[in-house]
C-alpha cells in the first residue's frame, strides 16, 4: 500500500509560504487531499482485490424432433428410479451439487485476466488511476509558483522580508506612535499639516522647496524621551531592511511573472475541470457490476460465453459519483478565483487605507508582481501589508535614520568637532552623514554650521536654540527647511557658502534671506543657467555686501548688476571659461573689491577703470601679457592692492609710478626679466610679491620703499642684492631663496624686525654673523640649509634657537 505521504513533495512548500495562500487554495487543497484519496484507495482495492470473477455459460446445440424423442427415450429407459422419499423411519442424506464444468483454478485465473482485459470497459478498469493523476496535476498546478526558479526566488525573497518586517522593533514602534494618537490629535495633525508645514513662498512666490513638507508629518520628529527605545543593533537591523526594501521593489516591480503564473495555472486547473466533468459524467455509467464476455479460448477451455462479475463495480460507482462532487466543488472555486484575478486589477496596490490610518502620507502605490503578492498577502492577513508599508515610507525611514544619528552624535561628541574657521567663527563641520543630528541644536554657542556631502538635510524649527549662528556653509546638500527655521535664518544669518553639482542643489529660500551679508557660489552653471530666474532673485538680497561666485559663467548674470547699489565686493572664478561683456561692471560703483580669477582675460577690462571706489583688484590666472592700460588706474585713487599674478606679463610699464597709493603688489608667476626704476616711486608699498619671473638685477632705488614689510624674488636669476635694500627698516618678511646669490650683505643685521627670511637655493658659502642682530629672527622662521646655517657663530644659533 503507498501511504499519503509519498505525495507530499508534489504540493509541500516552505510553511513560510502559507501567508501567500488564501482562502482558496487552502480548500482546494484539501479538496485535492480528498481526491487523492479517493484515487489512493481505489489503486489499493485494485492491486490487493480479485479485479472481476467470471463463470461459464452453458449454450445448448439445436437438433430435430426426432432425435430429441429418441435421445428422450433413451434417457428415461436409462434413467432410474427417483430415490424414495424419506421418512421417520428411513431417513436419507441429500448431497447438494452445482454445474460441473470441469475447469481448474489456472484456467479459471486465465479466463477472469482475459475477461478483464477484453471485456471489462476501460473506464471501470482504470478510474482510480485517473483520479490520482488528475489529483496529482492539480496538487501542481496548484503549487507550481512556488516551485519554479523565476518566481520561487522572488517568492522567497518577499517572505523573507515580509518577516523581517513583521517581527522588526521598529515597526512595532512606528505603528505604537500612531495608534496612542487619539482621534483629536490627528485633526489637530492634519490641519498643522496644512498651515504650518507647508512650503513657505518667497518673495514672488516661488517655493521654499520643490517637495511638501506635507510629507513630513510632525509625529516623526524624533522624541528624545524616547531616543533610547531602539538599541544601536536593533537600529541598524532596521536600517538595512529599508536598503532591502528598496532593491527588492526595484526587482520586483519590473515584472510580472507571479501574476502572469498564477492567472495560467488557474486556467489550467479550470480547463482540466471542464474536461474531468464531460467525460466522467458521460463514462460513469460504463462501472458495471455484470459484463458478459465473448473469447475465443473454446480449445483451451471448452468454454466460449462467460458471465462475469466485477467485484468493485459497485464500491467504483460511488467514488465517482463522490469523486465528481469533489471536483465540482474545486471547478467552482477555481472559477471564483479566475472571477477574483479579472474583477480587479492585481498589478496594483494601493496604500491609501494605511496612509488614512497611518497619517504617513508618502507610503506610495507599487505595482506588477509586488503588487500581486501584497493583495494575497491581504487575503491572508491584511496587518502583513500594514506593517511592511513601514518600510516603504521614506518618512519613516528618515525618522530611523534621524534617530540612529541622535544616538550615535551625542552634544559631547559634536563640541569635539568644533574649530575656528577663516571667518573666526566657532564652527562645526559635518561630513557624510545621512542626515543632521537633532543634538547639534543644543549646542548653542555654535556661531557656523558647516554640512558637506548631507543628502535629505532637514532644518527644523529647532535651529532657533543657535542664538549666535551667523553662518551656514552647504557642500553638496539637498536641504528642506521648515517654515520657523526659514524665519530664524532670515533675521540672523549673515554668511551662506553653497557648493553644489546640480542646480537643483541651490536651495530656493536663499533668496529671501533678506539680512545675508555673504554669498558664496560653488558650482557649474551653462551659459542658459546663468540667466535663469532663480538668479534673477538675488536682487532681493538687500544686505548683500560679499558676492563669490565660482563657476563657468561667460558674462556677469543680471542678477549680480541687480544688488550693485550694495555690493562692496565680488569674485568671478571662472575655471577658465572666458568671460566677456564686462560693462555691466561699470554699474557697480561701490564696489571695493574686484576678483576676476582664471576667466581668460587677455587685456584688464576698460570697465574696470570706472570703479571709483575701488580698493582691491585681483587678476590672478588669466592672460595677460601686456598691461599699458595700466595707466588709467590713476583715476582709482583709494586702489591699495593690486595683483596680477599668474599670468603673462613681460615687463612693467613705466606708468606704474602713477599708482602712488598702492600698498600691495603681486607680480608673482609672470615672465618679467626687467624690474623699473619707477615701480619704486609708488613709496606706500608695504607688500611687493615679485617671485617666479626671469628678474637678474634689482635697482637700488628699492631703498625708497620705507614702509616696506614684505619683499619677495624667490626663483628668480638675481646674482645680487643692493646694499639699499636693508635701508627697509620696517622689512619682516624677505624671501630670496632659488636665486643666484653668493653672498649676503652684512647689513642685513640693520633689519630689525625681520622675522622671516628664505635663503635657500642659493650659492652661500657663509652666512654673516650679523643675522644675531636681527632679534625677531628665530629658526622656525629661518629657511636655509642645516649645513649653512652652522656657519653662524654658535651664539647666535642658540638666539635664533631659543623660543
Amino acid at each position: 500500500m503507498i501511504p499519503v505521504t509519498e505525495f507530499r513533495q508534489f504540493s509541500e512548500q516552505q510553511p513560510a509560504f502559507r501567508v501567500l495562500k488564501p482562502w482558496w487554495d487552502v480548500f482546494t487543497d484539501y479538496l485535492s487531499v480528498a481526491m487523492l484519496m479517493i484515487g489512493v484507495f481505489g489503486c489499493t482495492l485494485q492491486v490487493m482485490q480479485d479485479k472481476i470473477i467470471c463463470l461459464p455459460k452453458r449454450v445448448q446445440p439445436a437438433q430435430n424432433h426426432s432425435s430429441i424423442s429418441n435421445v428422450s427415450q433413451a434417457v428415461a429407459r436409462t434413467t432410474p428410479l427417483p430415490p424414495p422419499k424419506p421418512s421417520p423411519a428411513n431417513p436419507v442424506t441429500v448431497e447438494m451439487k452445482g454445474l460441473k464444468t470441469d475447469l481448474d483454478l489456472q484456467q479459471y485465473s486465465f479466463i477472469n485476466q482475459m475477461c478483464y482485459e477484453r471485456a471489462l470497459h476501460w473506464y471501470a478498469k482504470y478510474f482510480p488511476y485517473l483520479v490520482l493523476i488528475h489529483t496529482l496535476v492539480f496538487m501542481l498546478c496548484s503549487n507550481f509558483w512556488f516551485k519554479f526558479p523565476g518566481s520561487s526566488s522572488k517568492i522567497e525573497h518577499f517572505i523573507s522580508i515580509l518577516g523581517k518586517c513583521f517581527d522588526s522593533p521598529w515597526t512595532t514602534r512606528a505603528l505604537s506612535e500612531v495608534s496612542g494618537e487619539d482621534s483629536e490629535e490627528k485633526d489637530n495633525r492634519k490641519n498643522n499639516m496644512s498651515k504650518s508645514n507647508t512650503i513657505q513662498s518667497g518673495p514672488e512666490g516661488s517655493l521654499v522647496n520643490s517637495q511638501s513638507l506635507k510629507s513630513i508629518p510632525e509625529k516623526f520628529v524624533v522624541d528624545k524621551s524616547t531616543a533610547g527605545a531602539l538599541d544601536k543593533k536593533e537600529g541598524e537591523q532596521a536600517k538595512a531592511l529599508f536598503e532591502k526594501v528598496k532593491k527588492f521593489r526595484l526587482h520586483v516591480e519590473e515584472g510580472d511573472i507571479l501574476y502572469a503564473m498564477y492567472v495560467r495555472q488557474t486556467v489550467l486547473k479550470v480547463i482540466k475541470f471542464l474536461i474531468i466533468i464531460a467525460y466522467n459524467s458521460v463514462l460513469v455509467s460504463k462501472v458495471q457490476f455484470t459484463v458478459d464476455c465473448n473469447v475465443d479460448i473454446q480449445d483451451m477451455t471448452g468454454y466460449k460465453n462467460f458471465s462475469c462479475n466485477h467485484t468493485m463495480a459497485h464500491l467504483f460507482s460511488k467514488l465517482s459519483f463522490c469523486y465528481l462532487c469533489f471536483v465540482s466543488i474545486y471547478g467552482l472555486t477555481c472559477l471564483y478565483t479566475l472571477y477574483w484575478l479579472f474583477y480587479r486589477s492585481l498589478r496594483e496596490y494601493s496604500f491609501e487605507y494605511v496612509r488614512q490610518e497611518t497619517g504617513i502620507d508618502d507610503i506610495p502605490d507599487v505595482k506588477n508582481d509586488f503588487a500581486f503578492m501584497l493583495h494575497m498577502i491581504d487575503q491572508y492577513d491584511p496587518l502583513y501589508s500594514k506593517r511592511f508599508a513601514v518600510f516603504l515610507s521614506e518618512v519613516s525611514e528618515n525618522k530611523l535614520k534621524q534617530l540612529n544619528l541622535n544616538n550615535e552624535w551625542t552634544p559631547d561628541k559634536l563640541r569635539q568637532k568644533l574649530q575656528t574657521n577663516a571667518h573666526n567663527r566657532l564652527e562645526l563641520p559635518l561630513i557624510m552623514l545621512s542626515g543632521l543630528p537633532d543634538t547639534v541644536f543644543e549646542i548653542t554657542e555654535l556661531q557656523s554650521l558647516k554640512l558637506e556631502i548631507i543628502k535629505n538635510v532637514m532644518i527644523p524649527a529647532t535651529i532657533a536654540q543657535l542664538d549666535n549662528l551667523q553662518e551656514l556653509s552647504l557642500h553638496q546638500c539637498s536641504v528642506k527647511i521648515h517654515s520657523a527655521a526659514l524665519s530664524f535664518l532670515k533675521e540672523n544669518l549673515k554668511v551662506l557658502s553653497v557648493k553644489f553639482d546640480d542646480m537643483r542643489e541651490l536651495p530656493p529660500w536663499m533668496y529671501g534671506l533678506r539680512n545675508l551679508e555673504e554669498l558664496y557660489l560653488v558650482g557649474s552653471l551653462s551659459h542658459d543657467i546663468s540667466r535663469n530666474v532663480t538668479l534673477e532673485s538675488l536682487r532681493d538680497l538687500k544686505s548683500l555686501k560679499i558676492l563669490s561666485i565660482k563657476s563657468n559663467v561667460s558674462k556677469i548674470p543680471q542678477a549680480v548688476v541687480d544688488v550693485s547699489s550694495h555690493l562692496q565686493k565680488m569674485c568671478i572664478h571662472n575655471d577658465g571659461t572666458k568671460l566677456v561683456m564686462l560693462n555691466n561692471l561699470k554699474k557697480m560703483t561701490n564696489l571695493t573689491e574686484l576678483e576676476l580669477v582664471h576667466c581668460d582675460l587677455e587685456r584688464i577690462p576698460h570697465a574696470v577703470f570706472s570703479l571709483l571706489s575701488l580698493q582691491e583688484l585681483d587678476l590672478k590666472e588669466n592672460n595677460l601679457k601686456s598691461i599699458e592700460e595700466i595707466v588709467s588706474f590713476q583715476h582709482l585713487r583709494k586702489l591699495t592692492v593690486l595683483k596680477l599674478w599668474h599670468n603673462s606679463i613681460t615687463y612693467i610699464p613705466e606708468h606704474i609710478k602713477k599708482l602712488t597709493s598702492l600698498e600691495r603688489l603681486s607680480f608673482s608667476h609672470n615672465k618679467i626679466e626687467v624690474l623699473p626704476s619707477h615701480l619704486f616711486l609708488c613709496n606706500k608699498i608695504r607688500y611687493l610679491d615679485l617671485s617666479y619671473n626671469d628678474i637678474r638685477f634689482i635697482p637700488p632705488e628699492i631703498g625708497v620703499l620705507q614702509s616696506l614689510q614684505y619683499f619677495s624674488i624667490t626663483c628668480n636669476k638675481v646674482e645680487s642684492l643692493p646694499d639699499e635694500l636693508y635701508f627697509c627698516k620696517k622689512l619682516k618678511t624677505l624671501k630670496i631663496g632659488k636665486n643666484s646669490l653668493s653672498v649676503l650683505s652684512p647689513k642685513i643685521g640693520n633689519l630689525l624686525f625681520l622675522s622671516y627670511l628664505d635663503v635657500k637655493g642659493n650659492h652661500f658659502e657663509i652666512l654673516p654673523p650679523e643675522l644675531g642682530d636681527c632679534r625677531a629672527l628665530k629658526r622656525a622662521g629661518f629657511v636655509v640649509e642645516d649645513t649653512l646655517f652652522e656657519t653662524l657663530p654658535s651664539d647666535v644659533r642658540e638666539q635664533m634657537k631659543t623660543e
